[in-house]
């Protein structure tokens, strides 16, 4: 009430407002070099005011609550593009590693082997009987392969790194998310709109959300009250209040969306860079369903030559199929009744890699692996920034882009030379021989998925010739093409169970199948060599050719040449059968190889026609351009996410000259308080002394 105890009461509580006010001061100062911490203030508000003649009196003023100065718009953009530099950032670090990979400018690398290599056969065409130069285009085929296997060791070495590190930051995730959850938690407790606010848990909350913000793509909504929820931009809910969900990196599996009542499984073995995606467009039993197959979850389908979706048909164990762009196969298991049968628009997601998952439950996953799609943009559906997407990225986009790109050199290194070099003869016949490619069902077409030859899809329709000759005299015995019922070979009606039958029904020699693989074998007193194949069926078989193997890491030279330079092609048998001293037709053709354009075929890139050196720089450059790219990306993302801190802390960043003008005006307005109780208190010893 007015009066001097009002005056008195006035005076007390500008005392502890400028207290308080010095207190709060006193902790900014502290704290000016504390991460995370936000500047803070009091807001002071003028008390009641009371009807007084000569008017209303005010009764001072009161510290309501202590603010928090933190700009929440600016952070959200802050966050975000903090994600952007973080991915950027994970990726360029490590595409500098991979440059030096592909170092071209050393004299061990896959251009100067090429170019070695290329040159043998070159020289050999001038002089085809020399040993020494057989033996060094052995030597330098070696080299050739030994530094395409190296290459892709180191690929593969990089992306094994890159699973550890992922799984330690899944394991930092979980743990940031289960923080911000648990800090959730105690603001509500501990806050009470307009008079306490938990500053320092907000604080803490805020260095939280940052730290996840560098690993993964978020976006939160405040739901008042100190509660907010935290969501990957695709929407997967990461804390909600007090509840929290978390993430998984897990091995290679596959998750299955059934519309039927089909209850046996997709199986696969082997890996791949890609997840597949398995839809049944026909259904019914194992054998008759067909399904489509697509790399992007579905967004585009395989096509064959003519545009169409390429369709396979389901098949067990002994009918696996492996699946385009890499080494995995799958099959189907039995359903436990045979009324169980596969239904259009069933759905199978191969995995064939580790895998990043959002677990709802306990029981309920979705699948959120970052993934470019055929476009270059981000599956918006999935992870799409923060260092943990830039992991991704890297392993399987960069890396295992590259490592595909490799792999598809190699294999069709192996397959140009090889188509050449089988039709070719050396220096010597075949007494017996197997071929180093086989097959998984050796019933099933050739050309079929179904067959599992690597190379079946090079097959094209015609025919083998076959030379038979006098062990003892050399003469020419027989020379045959092969029978397939009076026709030419089809590599869609005929399998290895017809060409073994083919050859078998030649005389002089015998055929069998051993593992999947053609074995030739000269009857007694007989040996053979091979001429002309206009179907590619030796090549594909691996018989009578210089490489073996399928990709960069398998890539060697046939071991039956490569332990004996005799074996090496360099003529071939003209139509009379004979095989002429000096004949270079089958070093000169493949010496033209390197200037001549061979398709190359990748599952994300497609068709590339060039030269073989001509991709392999392409790919060489690639890795420049994207670590470039990326550089640039990092660069531009950091300026912006630069600014936007700058921005944040001049709201929420502690100003010492700020400060210590604050701490003199309030320490001025202390001592003011100060003076007012003593001036009161003056006041009333006056009045007391009137009464005495």
């Amino acid at each position: 009430m007015p009066g001097l105890s009002g005056l008195l009461d006035i005076g007390k509580k500008s005392l502890f407002a400028s207290q308080a006010a010095i207190e709060v001061v006193g902790n900014n100062i502290s704290n000016a070099n504390t991460p995370g911490y936000s500047r803070q203030s009091v807001r002071l508000e003028d008390g009641l005011y009371l009807n007084y003649a000569p008017g209303q009196l005010g009764t001072g003023v009161n510290a309501v609550e202590v603010l928090r100065h933190f700009d929440e718009f600016v952070e959200k953009q802050y966050n975000t593009k903090m994600s952007e530099q973080e991915r950027w950032a994970q990726l360029y670090q490590n595409l500098q590693g991979v440059e030096g990979i592909f170092n071209e400018a050393n004299s061990e690398g896959v251009s100067e082997a090429l170019r070695q290599f290329w040159n043998d056969w070159q020289q050999l065409s001038v002089d085809p009987q020399n040993s020494s130069i057989r033996t060094a285009l052995l030597g330098h085929a070696s080299n050739l392969e030994r530094a395409l296997e190296t290459a892709k060791a180191d690929l593969d070495q990089l992306q094994n790194q890159i699973d550890g590190t992922i799984r330690q930051e899944v394991s930092e995730i979980n743990k940031i998310i289960q923080g911000i959850a648990q800090v959730n938690q105690q603001i509500t407790a501990y806050e009470e709109t307009g008079k306490n606010n938990a500053n320092g848990l907000r604080d803490q909350r805020a260095s939280l959300v940052r730290e996840l913000a560098e690993k993964i793509d978020i976006t939160y909504v405040d739901n008042g009250l100190g509660n907010v929820t935290i969501m990957t931009k695709a929407g997967h809910t990461l804390v909600d209040g007090k509840e929290y969900f978390r993430l998984a990196f897990e091995g290679p599996q596959v998750i299955t969306d059934l519309a039927g009542s089909y209850d046996g499984e997709l199986k696969f073995e082997g890996s791949a860079d890609h997840e597949y995606t398995i839809k049944i467009v026909t259904g019914g039993a194992i054998g008759t369903a067909q399904y489509k197959v697509s790399v992007d979850g579905g967004a585009t389908w395989l096509k064959d030559d003519s545009g169409n979706d390429l369709l396979f048909t389901t098949s067990g164990y002994d009918s696996r199929i492996t699946l385009p762009g890499g080494e995995t196969s799958i099959h189907f298991s039995d359903p436990s009744a045979p009324g169980n049968v596969l239904a259009s628009g069933d759905m199978f997601q191969v995995l064939p890699k580790s895998s990043l998952f959002w677990y709802e439950n306990s029981s309920s996953k979705m699948n959120i692996t970052p993934q470019i799609m055929p476009n270059g943009q981000d599956n918006e559906r999935r992870l799409i920034g923060g260092s943990l997407t830039g992991l991704f990225q890297f392993r399987d986009d960069s890396v295992g882009g590259f490592g595909e790109k490799l792999d598809a050199f190699a294999s069709s290194l192996a397959w140009e030379v090889n188509r050449i070099h089988s039709q070719g003869a050396g220096l010597q016949r075949f007494e017996n021989t197997i071929g180093t490619y086989g097959v998984t069902n050796q019933n099933a077409a050739l050309g079929a998925p179904e067959s599992g030859l690597f190379f079946g899809d090079k097959l094209t329709t015609g025919n083998v010739t076959v030379h038979v000759y006098d062990k003892s005299t050399g003469a020419l015995v027989s020379s045959e093409v092969l029978d397939f019922g009076g026709s030419n070979f089809d590599p869609d009606a005929h399998s290895l169970t017809d060409v073994r039958a083919a050859f078998e029904a030649m005389d002089g020699i015998s055929a069998s199948i051993v593992d999947g693989r053609l074995q030739i074998q000269a009857d007694a007193g007989y040996d053979f060599a091979f001429g002309s194949d206009t179907c590619g069926l030796l090549a594909a078989l691996g018989i009578n050719t210089f490489f073996e193997g399928t990709d960069a890491r398998t890539l060697a030279v046939n071991t039956t040449v490569y332990t004996n330079t005799s074996m090496i092609n360099a003529g071939h048998v003209n139509g009379a059968g004979e095989m002429n001293r000096g004949d270079n037709t089958t070093a000169a053709a493949i010496a033209a190889l390197q200037m001549k354009n061979v398709e190359v075929t990748t599952i994300t890139s497609g068709k590339s026609t060039q030269t073989l050196g001509e991709y392999y720089s392409a790919l060489v450059g690639r890795v420049g351009a994207e670590t470039a790219s990326a550089k640039f990306n990092y660069d531009y993302q950091s300026a912006l996410a630069s600014d936007l801190r700058a921005r944040q802390d001049a709201v929420s960043g502690v100003n010492l000259d700020e400060e210590m003008t604050n701490l003199i005006r309030f320490q001025h307005s202390y001592t003011a308080a100060a003076k007012l109780i003593s001036t009161a208190d003056s006041m009333l010893q006056v009045l007391l002394g009137l009464k005495s």
